[in-house]
């Protein structure tokens, strides 16, 4: 019975394999969701962040007692040799003695515990590891918003790439029947061979763009897994509708929004900098304090010509010691103030770099604002300029079959509707871009 079972297992298991490699659904939202916990730069950013927790205690330890041991052994090959004067041994006066003073082997076991009790550039490093702390975070919201940008991006050109590919079948359809009708009217004489002509140049163009859009709807799906961290080649089906989500994405009131600039990751990465410059100007000036620190070790130590040190009965010798290390800086030939005036530099430097930053953000701010103001502007534009192309070509197309407009005529309304086709696809991703640039820049979403 346990075989038939195993047996079971093993014929299900390409079939579950095959389940979990399904194509998955994501509306704009849940591939953001996704995206920021599985984007790999999300992924490392969050990393970036416990590697800082880390070193914000490995900081902080650095500063607490401290114990180490050691274990030393020596054996001699050959022992050093001192002599002294022979009449110390009872010898005669200007003869000496060799003598050995160590045995020929010994071992000593030593534990010592440190405490580091002042020190001005360790209080400087305690700062500095939890404003890393803080940087690493914001460097997580950085990749955050702009993994949502991206995932905005990627997902508005894969709907783009779709609905070309439809616009431009349909668009093929049509072409194709009136080619086979104009040819049927030319062959029974009663239309000129260019009219055919024309059609054909125009199908010709639309089956190579049919093409083109095909093979990047295939890379804009691709762009979108990697920006997801899926498996690039993985099949992922987008539920949600261009059109749709181009009229979601429409919020004239994110216009009037007022731009906290304070609140903004870009501001705060730059106040980070700034206050990392303080740091190391407190540092350089912590530089000319003095260190002090203290130390207690104990030990045993044993001797002996031959190896005898794990027996029960050899000799170990004991030892302790107590000390305290002052350590005062008193004169480096200007070198500690050449760094502290280095130091200061680049602090005033960073705080012009802040308001710099600062006015920078304003402008970003109001250049998005105009942007996405733009792009609906231009989607309003490009959909009536779209109904006025359809119109024109479904003219033109009854004035060519019933012979009161050319071949000519019928081509340029086409190619006119087709450009604003593609017009008013772009304009509408526009909006959604458009829109995720603003949000970005003021550090406020909508959903």
């Amino acid at each position: 019975m346990t075989s038939k079972i195993y047996i079971l297992i093993i014929l299900l298991l390409p079939i579950l394999g095959f389940s979990q490699e399904a194509p998955t659904s994501f509306t704009l939202q849940e591939a953001i969701d996704y995206a920021l916990q599985n984007n790999r730069n999300s992924i490392n950013a969050q990393w970036d962040i416990e590697a800082a927790k880390a070193q914000k205690w490995e900081t902080t330890a650095s500063g607490l007692p401290q114990i180490s041991a050691a274990v030393d052994y020596q054996n001699f090959i050959k022992q050093q040799v001192q002599v002294l004067p022979a009449e110390f041994f009872g010898g005669n006066p200007g003869d000496f003695t060799e003598v050995v003073f160590s045995t020929k082997q010994n071992m000593t076991a030593t534990a010592t515990l440190s405490q580091q009790i002042f020190d001005g550039s360790y209080l400087v490093a305690l700062q500095s590891a939890k404003v890393f702390l803080d940087i690493s975070k914001n460097a997580k919201v950085k990749t955050d918003l702009e993994v949502r940008k991206g995932v905005i991006n990627a997902y508005g050109n894969v709907l783009l790439a779709e609905e070309s590919v439809q616009i431009l079948q349909r668009n093929l359809e049509v072409l194709q029947k009136n080619l086979d009708e104009t040819t049927k009217i030319f062959e029974n004489g009663l239309e000129e061979e260019e009219s055919v002509e024309q059609l054909q140049i125009t199908l010709a163009g639309v089956k190579s763009n049919l093409k083109n859009v095909t093979r990047m709807k295939t890379l804009a799906h691709q762009m979108l897994n990697i920006t997801l961290g899926l498996e690039i080649n993985r099949s992922t089906v987008l539920t949600d509708d261009l059109e749709r989500l181009t009229q979601e994405n429409i919020s004239l009131g994110l216009l009037e929004t007022e731009a906290n600039v304070e609140n903004t990751v870009d501001y705060q990465i730059a106040e980070n900098d700034k206050v990392s410059k303080e740091l190391l100007l407190k540092l350089e000036k912590s530089k000319a304090l003095p260190t002090l620190n203290a130390f207690i070790n104990g030990g045993y130590s044993a001797f002996s010509d031959d190896f005898t040190f794990t027996n029960k009965d050899q000799t170990w010798f004991g030892s302790s010691l107590f000390g305290v290390s002052l350590n005062v800086p008193i004169f480096s030939s200007g070198m500690r103030r050449a760094a502290t005036q280095r130091a200061k530099i680049n602090l005033e430097k960073a705080e012009v770099d802040l308001v710099d930053k600062e006015q920078n953000i304003k402008f970003e701010i109001a250049s998005a604002k105009s942007d996405y103001q733009f792009a609906i502007e231009e989607y309003d534009n490009k959909k009536q300029n779209l109904r006025l192309a359809e119109r024109i070509e479904e003219k033109n197309q009854t004035k060519f079959f019933e012979g009161i407009s050319s071949s000519f005529d019928l081509r340029q309304a086409q190619t006119q509707l087709y450009a604003a086709q593609q017009e008013f696809l772009q304009a509408m991703l526009d909006v959604i871009n458009a829109k995720a640039e603003l949000e970005t820049a003021l550090n406020v979403f909508t959903e």
